[in-house]
């Protein structure tokens, strides 16, 4: 049984020092007049625990929104400012706050893939139940959240982080989330990923505008180019050697080792990366299988590269490559061309691990 803490008491809860460095940071007193961040936090896991229907989930469940609650502000230490009104606001928070999570349950307490991005889901996406109406394609922006988190337990967090403030509109607010909650259910996404009829038909959904979740496009996919994903050191060559022995490879640590560029060179990399793209477009013109061999750890990255790549129609897979962090270490200091540890520090911090929406197919080798 997994737990970010042996106990939910605040004092224990201390032993972090994210956690203390939630105290001092001011809130707005429209939105919180509670207080600074650590006291709404200290609120919100009361709250939480106090919520019928938190008492309903398995005892895994009620950890994992337990983390959550402890996080889901952990960075407003970092983002809080005071706008051109004069209003405190922290913009970008969650998001921010998404990839500390997982930096912290990937080094600091060391946590199972699947809890560790279930929990990074539910920062990421805590005030969506608040907001979703406002988004330009609501609908759209809920099913591909449907694929990152359980909205069930986002409806709960969303609850008990309103319930652990003090403001005005607390009844307008857990009056949103009833209405998010109904369009989960409405769009057959509430406690489940939306399903799509197959790989194709979710993946064009994502990439077109004004198309129906239901609409299955016809399969004109000629070949296949895999994508690997994964911070320098994970084991992708390896994985090459094992399961991709048959593909040809587009690989940019051989290519800048051909060329004798480092890493840091800005300019040399870009040339390498054009060289990179001009192989991959003849492969692709060949309908020939290949893999993409870099570490592509954000979704800017990736998104750059699949927008390119499926302009030739391929199948499209994602291979996501992930080792304990001990072992990560261990195998990069054991590598023929380790890289610096301050370079893999900067992955671990900037990591976004690929989501099912983004390819045909993504495969989690952890």
């Amino acid at each position: 049984m997994w737990k970010i803490s042996s106990s939910y008491d605040w004092e224990m809860l201390r032993q972090f020092s994210w956690v203390r460095d939630m105290e001092g940071v001011p809130q707005s007193p429209v939105h919180h007049a509670e207080g600074d961040v650590a006291i709404h936090t200290r609120m919100v896991i009361e709250a939480l625990q106090h919520l019928p229907e938190f008492v309903l989930l398995s005892e895994q469940e009620q950890h994992i929104l337990m983390a959550a609650a402890l996080l889901h502000d952990v960075e407003k230490r970092s983002t809080t400012q005071t706008d051109e009104n004069g209003d405190i606001v922290s913009p970008g928070h969650a998001k921010k706050g998404a990839q500390t999570t997982r930096g912290i349950l990937y080094r600091e307490v060391e946590t199972p893939f699947i809890i560790r991005e279930a929990i990074v889901g539910l920062v990421r996406y805590h005030g969506l139940p608040l907001w979703v109406f406002q988004k330009e394609e609501p609908i759209k922006y809920l099913l591909r959240a449907s694929l990152e988190v359980d909205t069930r337990l986002l409806v709960l967090l969303a609850k008990a982080d309103v319930l652990g403030r003090i403001c005005s509109d607390q009844a307008e607010l857990l009056y949103r989330i009833d209405l998010f909650r109904e369009l989960c259910v409405e769009q057959n996404c509430y406690g489940i990923p939306k399903a799509f009829s197959n790989d194709l038909s979710r993946f064009s959904y994502f990439r077109k505008e004004d198309q129906s979740p239901d609409y299955e496009p016809f399969d004109d996919t000629t070949s296949e180019v895999i994508v690997l994903s994964g911070i320098a050191g994970s084991g992708k060559d390896y994985y090459i050697k094992q399961q991709l022995a048959d593909y040809a490879v587009i690989s940019l640590d051989e290519l800048r080792r051909k060329a004798k560029i480092s890493h840091n060179d800005a300019q040399g990399n870009g040339r390498i990366i054009q060289e990179a793209k001009e192989m991959a477009r003849e492969y692709l013109r060949k309908r020939k299988h290949f893999v993409w061999n870099a570490t592509n750890i954000t979704a800017q990255m990736r998104t750059q590269l699949i927008d390119l790549f499926a302009l030739y129609h391929p199948r499209i897979r994602i291979v996501y490559l992930e080792v304990p962090y001990k072992k990560l270490i261990s195998q990069n200091n054991n590598r023929d061309f380790p890289i610096p540890m301050n370079a893999i520090e900067r992955m671990i911090n900037k990591l976004e691990v690929p989501k099912t929406w983004e390819a045909h197919e993504v495969v989690y080798v952890v």
